[in-house]
């Protein structure tokens, strides 16, 4: 019996819909499966750890427990298969005072775009700012002589897809920088994560995602280099010192959640709604991390929502690896304007540390 090329364009896109998805877990179990997640020996050996931080207010306000329900610019750090939820255009914009007391700021900006009926594009740029630090030598060790600017900055292109109703899926490659004045180091990494969809209302949610995954950095520069003398005394030479590789903090995150809503009725039942969210983030080289968190939403116009974030030791004083200490909180408001649905929103968070005086986020962003 012959098949009309309908019917194979049809079987195609069948097969599509089912490979993409297993393809993209293939690479991440497979990627997953040559590293040595939550490892105490290999604690502190990667670089690259602002790779680690999470940028945005939304997310952060729940301890990342989300990564299987994130949608639009965020989902670019947690799982960049919420990526393919953008419904027409989204900016944002996220200033983060990190660390309290210690003078450091991160600020986030990006987009996000539909493109086609099931398909959407993201640029996310992340730069940290460590303000201006005295330069000190072993002769002037109070300094006195200048200032030097640390950069560190990563810029994310990603796409993602909906390959079905319930099946989105996604990839980002991020270009990494961190430098200053005479020393700098720059790499590629790869993230690719899935998300599942499922329920009558859409209420359940499930995800999975690989994240920093790529070769290894090193620095170099002429800050590497110094000044000495041959052995005969006869004539200066510049050497230089080579510095050792290192591994950037590929982890995995898998999580779940589910929508509860006050009512019945499809016409108000989005009028109060609360999520509870779980994800289990497995370290390569620190420890593995359980987050949990809820958020209510009224009318998609309010929100607040917590979390917590467990790893082993974060309660004693001995045994902590983190100035974080877990609890976690946020809130929205989100106005509509316009015809055509679009909203503002404002976000903030709050992440709880010990010492310092915890982590304050602020975003706006606009869906138009």
């Amino acid at each position: 019996m012959k098949i009309s090329n309908h019917q194979k364009e049809k079987i195609m896109k069948a097969k599509n819909k089912i490979l993409v998805p297993i393809l993209t877990a293939g690479l991440i179990f497979g990627s997953v499966s040559n590293t040595n997640a939550g490892n105490k020996d290999r604690a502190g050996q990667a670089g690259a750890t602002e790779l680690l931080i999470n940028p945005f207010a939304r997310s952060s306000g729940w301890g990342g427990a989300n990564s299987a329900g994130t949608h639009g610019l965020e989902a670019m750090y947690l799982n960049v298969g919420g990526l393919a939820f953008t419904k027409h255009t989204e900016l944002m914009f996220c200033h983060t005072n990190w660390l309290g007391g210690t003078g450091i700021g991160v600020n986030s900006f990006g987009f996000t775009q539909r493109v086609g009926e099931t398909g959407a594009i993201g640029l996310g740029i992340m730069s940290m700012d460590f303000g201006d630090i005295d330069i000190t030598t072993t002769d002037l060790p109070e300094g006195g002589i200048g200032t030097f600017h640390p950069t560190y900055t990563n810029i994310g292109l990603s796409f993602a897809k909906g390959f079905s109703q319930s099946i989105y899926g996604g990839l980002v490659v991020k270009a990494i920088s961190e430098s200053i004045a005479d020393v700098a180091a720059r790499g590629v990494a790869l993230d690719a994560g899935i998300q599942y969809v499922t329920g009558k209302y859409d209420q359940v949610k499930f995800g999975i995602s690989l994240r920093n995954v790529g070769p290894r950095m090193r620095f170099s520069g002429d800050g590497l280099s110094f000044k000495g003398v041959a052995p005969s005394g006869v004539y200066a030479m510049t050497l230089e010192q080579r510095s050792a590789d290192f591994d950037l903090p590929t982890l995995i995150n898998i999580g779940g959640s589910y929508d509860f809503y006050f009512s019945k009725d499809s016409t108000s039942m989005k009028n109060h709604r609360i999520t509870t969210a779980g994800t289990f983030t497995s370290n390569s080289f620190s420890k593995d991390e359980f987050r949990v968190g809820v958020e209510y939403a009224w009318k998609s116009m309010f929100m607040i929502r917590g979390g917590y974030v467990y790893e082993q030791g974060i309660n004693s004083k001995t045994e902590t690896t983190s100035a974080f200490t877990g609890p976690t909180f946020g809130a929205s408001i989100e106005l509509p304007f316009g015809k055509r649905g679009s909203t503002f929103a404002v976000d903030y968070s709050y992440r709880a540390t010990n010492p310092f005086n915890g982590v304050h986020s602020f975003g706006a962003r606009i869906n138009l």
